[in-house]
């Protein structure tokens, strides 16, 4: 039997890839706005968004300019020199945050760990938290990245399986619950690091008064308020950032994915002076954080969302897509939440598991991923129109509605 282009990279990499993800049997050789391509020329709709790092559409025409471009003039100068990228960026990062600072990195797990160091340190040196002793709380079935500091305070077993001993200083109480949260703060309490929907637990929405009394608490208790909007920031939600929904604004901003447009790594954390003012010269940084090359593409792929109303589309979009996939009259769905174009549609377990409704939607041309084993998430580009999302519709109801998957 002769192998096509596909079969031959899949046996390629499972060959010299470490097994540390199990992608769907798909490769994607070209990609634009929504569609993809695989090397026979099959097109799929990209529900998944690189995990929303490709908020503005694959390849968008104005972030590869502006990649191309300043590739030609100067990538990498490392933040022993200052390169005349950086600072357009970041003032314009601080505007749309409304933050004072930023200090930027790459990848999001470098963003969160920065946002640790910093409250660490502001703990002992403006809150005056006894040294070594400092505690941040974070919520069960959280995600923040791959670290080994951080894939320590994970509560998923999967994440920590041999890889401690761990970093401590880190309290765990379950996501929404307000009384635990209040139990669990005490003086050493330096900050509250949470994602506004948690993306990789499934997409899970807490309860609408949950983050608005928490922020209460911790401004009478003098404790950071850290929001991680690297999954659900820069418009996912049909907000700029999904905290805007809780009505209140956060000590700290953890950005990255879409940050970068889809092209290149960038992460950032913004804050106040008083905040970010604590790292000193040399007690913090990264040789590629802010290079000009990405200092660039990051410039350009705000300028789009904001440019092209992408954060009114998923306002507008989101809430549509998720009513109509409410009304899917299929035995195998539990719950659909969410909110803008940030979707997890889950499945009873009765339905043995999202990842064949995931495979049998790749055959209808719509790339998804599982989550949690019984949760489809749906996360489109937030260039997607609605005469997209209504083709989306017919495949997604014609797999749920499938006699084969019964």
């Amino acid at each position: 039997m002769i192998k096509n282009h596909t079969q031959n990279v899949i046996e390629i990499t499972e060959k010299y890839s470490a097994h540390n993800y199990h992608p769907l049997p798909v490769v994607i050789a070209k990609a634009s706005g929504l569609w993809v391509e695989d090397p026979e020329g099959n097109r799929y709709m990209d529900f998944l968004s690189a995990y929303s790092a490709v908020n503005q559409g694959h390849c968008h025409p104005r972030i590869i300019k502006a990649l191309k471009d300043q590739a030609d003039s100067c990538t990498l100068t490392s933040r022993a020199f200052y390169n005349d990228q950086m600072g357009p960026f970041l003032k314009l990062l601080c505007e749309i945050t409304q933050m004072e600072m930023a200090l930027p990195m790459n990848t999001g797990a470098e963003a969160v760990e920065t946002a640790i160091k910093a409250s660490r340190r502001w703990g002992y040196e403006v809150k005056g938290v006894i040294a070594d002793q400092a505690e941040i709380i974070v919520c069960s079935d959280n995600f923040h990245g791959r670290t080994t500091t951080i894939v320590g305070f994970s509560s998923e077993p999967g994440y920590k399986k041999g890889f401690g001993p761990f970093t401590p200083g880190f309290v765990t109480v379950p996501y929404g619950d307000i009384a635990a949260f209040k139990k669990a703060v005490n003086k050493n309490t330096v900050g509250f690091l949470f994602e506004p929907i948690q993306g990789e637990a499934g997409v899970v929405v807490p309860p609408d008064d949950y983050f608005s009394e928490c922020a209460r608490i911790c401004h009478q208790e003098k404790i950071l308020t850290m929001a991680d909007e690297i999954q659900t920031g820069l418009g996912r939600t049909g907000k700029w950032f999904c905290v805007e929904h809780y009505g209140f604004k956060p000590d700290m901003y953890i950005l990255g994915k879409a940050l970068g447009g889809g092209v290149i790594p960038v992460s950032a954390v913004t804050s106040s002076k008083e905040i970010l003012g604590v790292f000193t010269y040399g007690s913090h940084g990264s040789t590629f954080g802010g290079n000009p090359l990405a200092s660039r593409v990051a410039l350009e792929s705000l300028c789009v969302i904001r440019d092209e109303k992408l954060v009114e589309n998923a306002a507008e979009l989101g809430p549509w897509f998720l009513n109509e996939l409410k009304s899917i009259p299929s035995k195998h769905i539990l719950e659909v939440r969410g909110k803008g174009l940030m979707i997890g549609m889950v499945l009873k377990k009765e339905a043995r598991g999202a990842r064949r409704f995931c495979e049998a939607l790749m055959h209808k041309g719509l790339l998804c991923k599982e989550t949690h084993e019984n949760v489809i998430r749906f996360a489109p580009p937030l260039v997607i129109k609605k005469s997209e999302l209504e083709t989306a519709l017919e495949k997604i109801r014609s797999v749920l509605l499938s006699p084969e998957l019964l």
